[in-house]
């Protein structure tokens, strides 16, 4: 029989826990919520309903939510369908709430990781087969309640079932963009956004030093090229250059021989030099940007130009036309230079990933699309330019076509996707109905 989920226990009230907890109550499903202590619990369920923004539409919906601790209460899982352990990102605290709950949970249960990059096999090593089989991966976007992505990765012993029941309960009952993802490093959106910021700023560096501006650079990098406004230096200041250094450590250590990201996973130089005065962007004041109050009570905003390594006032950039598409990466001038480097660069990257990271390029798009607000994702940007031209480019300098430019070529096809994005292009070569989002 079909395994259902009709109730839930999320263990770890923070940013995603509470957020997993106050989608699963705002759809009327009964939430456990555990925490270290009564206390926790309590603020998480105040973030919860006063949480800017709150993780629940409606506040009466936190009825559906009943508060416990670990110690205390962490039998009570033996009521619920799945259970999500969400919390902190630490490989041995995961492991030791496993061992904690994986006996007091009854058969047929689905449990769940949320993890951002902690392989699930490390998570699941020695651990019960009934585990293994019972497990997955969910990793929620943040904030939960506005992020579409979820990635859901299976353990290599999880029945299709729990893969199934997550699939439909994600995508009908909590509103998600569902996609199937590998036990690799990152697993698909944060690989490819990931080298795209890393790699993106050493890249950018040297446009720096070509005579580009830092507002060149993230007025090329957004709109022209599909991406969200924030552009490479806005969204980093966003993130924080204290993440980045630490997803570059991840990274560093995880990824597999030979992948083209290992030479960006340390931040340049200027950078870090402004992560270790405290200069990591928007949660300190200041990173690549900053907002100054005046005297009048106006606001102006400054960079950090690293070529100056000082601040400075804010210049608008026009773009010309001729870079105001993702074509751009084609002409042969220091914008289209730095949009090929950067944005054909992901591309290419994104190209040579599949099957490792996803059986596919409709799940490799949608992740793009659907977690990093992406206009096109990375085959259906191709398909966009025109794989001819990048494959003339990349041979006319000198390198390799990355797999799925082969698989394409190989076929015969012009396109990644045909039949107004009907029918993908699989490994094998064929054509296949694309499936549902």
């Amino acid at each position: 029989m079909a395994r259902e989920i009709n109730s839930v226990a999320v263990i770890g009230g923070g940013t995603m826990g509470g957020g997993i907890a106050g989608l699963c109550a705002q759809m009327d499903k009964p939430v456990l919520l555990l925490e270290v202590s009564t206390e926790a619990a309590e603020k998480a369920l105040d973030r919860i309903k006063h949480g800017r923004p709150p993780a629940i539409d409606d506040p009466d919906k936190a009825a559906n939510i009943t508060l416990g601790t670990i110690d205390d209460d962490l039998p009570k899982i033996a009521e619920c369908d799945w259970i999500c352990e969400a919390i902190i990102e630490d490989l041995e605290a995961k492991r030791a709430i496993m061992e904690k709950l994986e006996p007091l949970r009854r058969d047929g249960s689905i449990v769940s990781t949320n993890t951002s990059g902690i392989p699930l096999r490390d998570i699941t090593d020695g651990m019960p087969d009934r585990l293994k089989r019972d497990i997955a991966v969910t990793h929620f976007f943040n904030p939960v309640k506005v992020m579409r992505l979820l990635e859901l990765v299976p353990d290599e012993q999880t029945t299709p079932d729990v893969i199934e029941a997550l699939t439909d309960f994600c995508r009908n009952t909590l509103g998600k963009g569902v996609v199937n993802a590998k036990d690799t490093v990152n697993f698909i959106g944060n690989r490819i956004g990931c080298y795209w910021m890393m790699m993106g700023l050493h890249q950018a560096g040297e446009a720096l030093k070509g005579g580009l501006s830092m507002e060149k650079v993230d007025a090329l990098m957004s709109g022209p090229m599909g991406l969200p406004p924030t552009g490479l230096y806005g969204l980093i200041d966003l993130i924080g250059l204290d993440v980045m250094d630490l997803v570059g450590q991840n990274l560093s250590v995880n990824l597999p021989a030979g992948d083209l990201c290992a030479e960006y996973t340390i931040l340049p130089e200027p950078e870090r030099a402004m992560l270790a005065r405290g200069q990591i962007g928007r949660k300190a004041g200041e990173g690549f940007y900053r907002m100054q109050k005046l005297d009048d009570g106006s606001r102006k905003t400054e960079v950090f130009d690293l070529m100056l390594g000082d601040w400075r006032d804010h210049h608008p950039v026009h773009v010309d036309p001729r870079h105001g598409h993702p074509a751009a990466m084609f002409e042969d001038d220091a914008e289209g230079r730095l949009a090929w480097h950067v944005m054909g660069g992901t591309l290419l990257y994104a190209a040579g990933l599949v099957p490792e990271i996803a059986d596919d390029v409709v799940n490799v798009d949608r992740a793009m699309r659907w977690g990093y607000a992406w206009s096109w994702g990375p085959f259906e940007l191709i398909d966009e330019v025109g794989a001819k031209r990048v494959i003339e480019k990349v041979r006319a300098e000198g390198h390799e076509l990355p797999k799925m430019l082969r698989v394409l070529e190989d076929a015969g096809a012009d396109t990644f996707y045909r039949n107004h994005g009907s029918e993908y292009l699989g490994l094998d070569g064929e054509y296949h109905t694309t499936p549902p989002e």
